[in-house]
């Protein structure tokens, strides 16, 4: 085609090409002279350093002190030096992960006929991977779905503060917001999301792993009529599983996992707020109406190795029918539970379920934490929907049905960014309880227990009044007027408390007369004498034959004496170790052997007080002989 001027050159569309028949009847160009033909072969070249001049003396200005801290200083500073190096990724979504799509294939069977899906929905993958998805699927129209990145000010701890103002005096709680994606207005039968799982720190707590998932959620709720959606996450880290519950996984290959969620619960989620920076329920206002499916909802609470809590789940189970509650009350007990204990806990009304227990790998024989991963079968009562789990040392003071109607997890905060699980709505699932079984020796309890082990799975929980799981306690920055405002919570007549948790030493192994917490300077914080008397206004409503399982020991009455005493030698300014005891149990002695005084002159030795055998067991008590 003869001679041609040297210059950059571009590959052109087909449609051009077809074109380029046409400069046959151009005139061709001159020849030129070596000396030109050098000269516009140099210029090329001095473009070229030219720009990585320019390019370096840029580098150098945006990386500078002053220019960075005022970028910084912007909102999307750190978006444009993103966007400018990395051609607009933000790191913190992007997943190094192969893709394994053998795997893929495999999953993509479960679906089905293809021919029925009309489209596809791609959420962050790159462009490589874009492209083997259309030749995966080509007869779907495949949309790439974009996202705009969460603000890098939106951190973990601010969707989960430790602290809110509840009661909305001085702000009212917002979250954070993160951007939601745009439905693409079209059909999508299948979304597909690859998601990061940085193996450094809690890749569970990750902001731009739960926008993406939640994200994801919002495009397939979005879908109107009714075909089925599915949602395909590629992921070697679990997606979050109290949003897409193991229930909806239609099948897991490797790194692939697919799911059809049912999209009504979908949506009830995504009404929530994205973390705890919120109530998910109202702390003031009308009562939250609720009906629900009464025969598949129950409160639920656990007791192994430990009989002295026998009394506090008969009171608890008391308090839940004085607030008129109906629903069923369910009790898991281990093996060393007596018979004559689950008669007890029997006629309270708790429907009782013998487990095995569940140790904790890593906590020491013998030690409080050993056994208490045995909580986790209470994903196993699966002939509920719903289950209020309620610890043994609490009481109900008005109905809380209501939160039957949240969704798993929902709990008050406890530290951090953590929940308390004293109080939580959990949603039975043997594949739920199997996730926690399968993990049991990866994840770390942060305080050795099954409260910190559930918070490493469930790390997207959703926030409810603090009234709900109100804890007996004072803190030590507690000034007095915070302490008298918990004091009126403790005994206001109606309640304006939910529940009240007993921290510390319970009301049923102190004398009634008055908190023993006040005798061990440890425990303090924990003492309170009106929450005290509260529990024992709901004990005297119970029958009289149930009773007798908050009877002490002579064991019991002697640690009480023994730390009277020594309030007593420590001169504690509340003078509690004054008061006279009154209490008519004191009297009453339901060992082989009474002589708590005797004990208390050996205190402290290892003798025959430790022998179970001089507390024996009583025989069975029967429901028909209890006094209403």
């Amino acid at each position: 085609m003869g001679t041609f001027p040297l210059e950059t050159r571009h590959r052109l569309p087909a449609s051009i090409k077809l074109q380029r028949s046409k400069v046959k009847d151009l005139e061709k160009p001159l020849n030129l002279s070596t000396h030109e033909r050098f000269s516009r072969c140099r210029l090329p070249l001095l473009k070229l350093v030219l720009l990585f001049a320019v390019s370096g003396t840029f580098v150098t200005l945006l990386y500078s002190p002053d220019v960075n801290n005022h970028i910084s200083n912007t909102a999307s500073g750190q978006k444009f030096v993103n966007r400018w190096i990395w051609g607009g990724l933000d790191l913190r979504y992007v997943s190094r992960l192969d893709i394994v799509w053998n795997d893929v294939v495999e999953v993509l069977d479960k679906l089905g006929d293809k021919k029925e899906y009309q489209g596809i929905g791609l959420l962050n993958f790159n462009k490589s991977e874009v492209i083997n998805w259309k030749q995966l699927n080509p007869d779907a129209e495949h949309t790439e779905l974009h996202l705009d990145y969460a603000e890098e000010n939106v951190t973990w701890d601010s969707l989960y503060p430790e602290w809110i103002d509840e009661e909305e005096e001085a702000e009212v709680p917002i979250c954070p917001s993160l951007p939601k994606l745009r439905a693409p207005g079209k059909r999508l039968d299948l979304i597909v999301v690859k998601l990061p799982c940085r193996n450094e720190g809690n890749w569970s707590r990750d902001v731009a792993r739960l926008h993406l998932q939640l994200a994801a959620a919002n495009v397939a709720a979005s879908a109107k009529g009714n075909y089925p959606v599915h949602l395909l996450f590629i992921t070697n880290c679990f997606p979050i599983p109290n949003l897409f519950t193991c229930k909806d996984l239609v099948a897991r290959r490797g790194n692939a996992w697919l799911y059809r969620p049912n999209l009504s619960v979908i949506r009830d989620k995504l009404q929530l707020p994205i973390g705890s920076c919120e109530l998910a329920l109202p702390l003031k206002g009308k009562e939250v109406a609720y009906s629900g499916n009464v025969l598949r909802e129950a409160y639920a609470t656990i007791l192994h190795s430990a009989h002295v809590y026998v009394c506090g789940a008969i009171a608890a189970a008391q308090s839940i029918r004085m607030s008129g509650s109906t629903r069923d009350l369910v009790i898991l007990v281990d093996k060393s539970i007596s018979s004559y204990h689950k008669s007890g806990l029997e006629a309270a009304g708790w429907k009782i379920r013998t487990m095995e227990r569940i140790r904790n790998p890593k906590a020491e024989k013998d030690a409080y934490n050993e056994w208490n991963y045995s909580k986790f079968r209470l994903w196993q009562l699966t002939d509920y929907d719903k289950i209020i789990f309620i610890d043994a040392d609490l009481l109900i003071f008005r109905n809380i049905d209501f939160l039957f109607g949240m969704p798993e997890i929902s709990a008050t905060g406890n530290n951090g960014t953590l929940f308390n699980s004293g109080v939580m709505l959990i949603e039975p699932s043997n594949c739920t309880f199997k996730l926690l079984m399968d993990h049991i020796n990866e994840f770390e309890s942060y305080n050795g227990g099954d409260q910190g082990y559930l918070n490493e799975v469930f790390t997207w929980w959703h926030r409810i009044p603090k009234h709900m799981n109100f804890l007996k306690n004072f803190w030590m920055g507690d000034d007095e007027e915070t302490k008298q405002m918990k004091t009126r919570l403790f005994g206001a007549d109606p309640p304006i408390l939910y529940v009240l948790h007993y921290l510390g030493n319970k009301p049923w192994m102190c004398f009634r007369d008055y908190d023993c917490n006040w005798n061990v300077d440890i425990l303090q914080e924990f003492a309170s004498d009106v929450a005290h008397q509260r529990w024992w206004k709901v004990h005297d409503q119970m029958p009289e034959l149930l009773q007798q399982f908050c009877l002490l020991r002579s064991k019991q009455k002697a640690q009480l004496e023994w730390d009277r005493i020594q309030a007593e030698i420590g001169n504690y300014s509340d003078g509690h170790w004054r008061i006279k005891v009154k209490d008519k149990r004191l009297k009453r002695c339901i060992d082989t052997v009474c002589s708590w005084k005797g004990m208390l002159r050996h205190w402290g030795e290892t003798n025959w007080t430790d022998d179970e055998s001089y507390a024996p067991t009583p025989p069975a008590i029967k429901a028909a002989a209890l006094s209403v």
